[in-house]
């Protein structure tokens, strides 16, 4: 039933790309081998007339993925974030994809809030403007509550974006798998898989109601963030299409004339920034992963108000400790240290050496160091380190890769506010602050403190389990060693309960 819409979308698609000049660039990004090529060729150029034109001022990619609509151009901003997919270039054409579109009528937005809510817009809202920003997914309105008089901002969803979207990734589906079939060496650069991912990211841009949850998740970890402030989901007046927050006033953090107006810091606020964002990544593991300046505004009290929350990045606490001690290594130039973590963290395979890839490390950070403290960059200390891993057997992996893209976007951010910032300066006593409490003697506590509470958890069914144990065993060949060996295990398992129970006791008497 596809299958023709599929195959149809793909000429399009092809041709598209041949008419724009960008067919020759997307090939070369992806390393495509010769037969691919032709195959690519043969889709594109005999239909050349079927493509869009695009806008002739921007790059050959930028212009065609715009050309194709939303879907092609959220793919694009989402593989702009996978560099070791699309290559460097490409990649930095990618970042500057806007996914601004013509706003749809006023009176669908209204109609699709009351049928969202199931109550009518007017009946909500006293004031509902035209669209103040329109994008690929949605738009948002500037309105006015019609009980308390309060000024909110509400994002709706474009009419059919769904439908839309679902056709466009089943396209992409289609794409991947002949390009897999068709070139098994292109299977290193997992096609599926990428794919997979974007459909991730856009089916949940697609449902507000888990943009509401992440933005409220937000909230609650930064509550006591100095200078920083989110605006309040509307819980009440959101749902799947809709999504209503309080209105945030403030001067684009990227107006630096409107900065110097208003009378603000704008050191200050460069080095706010970047240790606002360096908190969220190690501190919580929860991150805004599109703080461009679009995004951020600076309130009238001068605290720093991001918005838009359908794209946030998640690193498990076992992870930010690692690529804490190496960033923290490299703060230290301690390379020797950088590389043993790699290895005991089973980033890079055991059998590879470690003091050679201690000099490949130094070979990444003395160059840096060496900078004026104006071009020191950890976002590309982070790049080069992905290089490196790679080369030594490390496997790509995607949470890095968008923190590490994040990253270049914030220091450009804290850059185009102070261009003489000392990156590694502002950034020190966050890493070094997040070191102490996260790895040594006091997180070894918490740690096992966090340990004997899913032993106790368990505690009540340990009994049960033990005996369940015991009699299964009995009927292996050999039921005295079955016996003995899971005795043992119980007499461990036991004791350590105790040990915790004392470990626990200890500390509550302390506190």
């Amino acid at each position: 039933m596809r299958g023709p819409h599929n195959i149809i979308r793909l000429i399009r698609t092809g041709a598209t790309l041949e008419r724009t000049g960008a067919m020759n660039v997307v090939l070369e990004a992806f390393d495509a081998p010769p037969f691919l090529r032709l195959v690519a060729k043969t889709l594109g150029w005999p239909f050349k007339w079927l493509g869009y034109k695009g806008d002739p001022n921007m790059p050959p990619a930028t212009r065609a993925l715009t050309a194709l609509g939303p879907a092609y151009i959220k793919f694009g901003q989402v593989l702009s974030t996978r560099p070791d997919v699309v290559g460097d270039e490409l990649a930095v054409q990618l970042r500057v994809l806007q996914d601004k579109l013509p706003p749809f009528p006023v009176e669908i937005a209204k109609k699709s809030v009351g049928d969202e809510l199931e109550i009518p817009a007017d009946t909500l809202f006293s004031e509902f403007s035209e669209p103040v920003a329109a994008a690929s997914i949605a738009q948002v309105h500037k309105a006015r509550l019609a009980d308390t008089g309060e000024t909110v901002a509400v994002k709706v969803l474009r009419p059919g974006i769904e439908k839309a979207f679902r056709k466009d990734i089943d396209a992409f589906y289609f794409a991947a798998r002949m390009i897999e079939l068709l070139s098994p060496s292109s299977r290193r650069l997992r096609p599926m898989d990428v794919i997979t991912h974007f459909e991730g990211v856009v089916l949940g841009e697609l449902d507000l109601r888990l943009e509401s949850s992440a933005a409220s998740e937000f909230a609650a970890n930064t509550a006591n963030d100095a200078g920083f402030q989110l605006p309040e989901v509307k819980w009440m007046l959101s749902g799947r299409r809709v999504m209503t927050l309080s209105w945030a006033e403030g001067v684009p953090l990227g107006d630096n004339a409107a900065l110097d107006a208003a009378g603000l810091d704008r050191i200050a606020l460069s080095e706010r920034v970047l240790q606002l964002f360096l908190n969220h990544a190690l501190r919580d593991g929860f991150f805004h992963a599109d703080m461009h300046q679009g995004n951020l505004k600076v309130a009238p009290n001068g605290d720093i108000v991001a918005l838009d929350f359908g794209i946030m990045g998640h690193i498990d606490e076992y992870t930010r400790r690692v690529y804490a001690e190496i960033l923290f290594g490299f703060i230290r130039r301690d390379y020797k240290r950088v590389a043993e973590v790699h290895f005991e963290a089973g980033y890079v395979p055991a059998d590879r050496d470690v003091d050679e890839f201690a000099r490949a490390l130094r070979a990444v950070g003395e160059p840096i160091f060496g900078m004026d403290a104006t071009r020191i960059s950890m976002g590309r200390l982070l790049s080069y380190l992905f290089e490196v891993t790679e080369r030594f057997g490390m496997e790509t992996r995607t949470e890095l890769i968008l923190l590490q893209r994040t990253m270049v976007v914030v220091e450009g951010v804290a850059r185009s506010l102070n261009p003489h910032m000392n990156i590694w300066e502002v950034a020190r006593p966050v890493v070094e602050d997040y070191i102490k409490k996260s790895i040594g003697p006091r997180a070894a506590v918490s740690d096992l403190a966090e340990t004997l509470k899913v032993l106790v958890r368990f505690g009540p069914r340990l009994p049960g389990l033990v005996e369940s144990a015991l009699i299964n065993q009995s009927n292996t060949v050999d039921p005295s060693r079955g016996r003995k060996l899971w005795i043992e295990r119980g007499v461990i398992l036991l004791g350590g309960l105790v040990c915790g129970a004392a470990l626990f006791a200890l500390m509550q008497g302390l506190a």
